[in-house]
């Protein structure tokens, strides 16, 4: 079986609804939690599961706070002196 997500037009629904329960035998609907609290959970689980993989395997650096906090100075440094100009 494969889940998939399908955005119907209002005004279509009930038709859609129609239709499914004549499959019914073939086609279960329902409500996914993660996506009432958050639309785009399955994107954002995606891309950080991509993150995961990628500073396991080396491709993505991953910063100490040390390092972060490093960085941060920089980036604030360089803003301010770029300000004016």
């Amino acid at each position: 079986m494969q889940t998939i997500a399908v955005q119907i037009q209002d005004s279509y629904v009930q038709t859609f609804m129609n239709y499914v329960n004549n499959h019914s035998e073939n086609i279960t609907i329902s409500k996914d939690k993660n996506l009432k609290f958050d639309p785009y959970f399955y994107e954002r689980k995606k891309d950080l599961e991509q993150i995961i993989e990628d500073s396991e395997n080396g491709s993505m650096e991953l910063l100490s706070q040390e390092q972060y906090d490093k960085e941060m100075e920089i980036f604030f440094k360089d803003l301010k002196a770029n300000e004016n100009l």
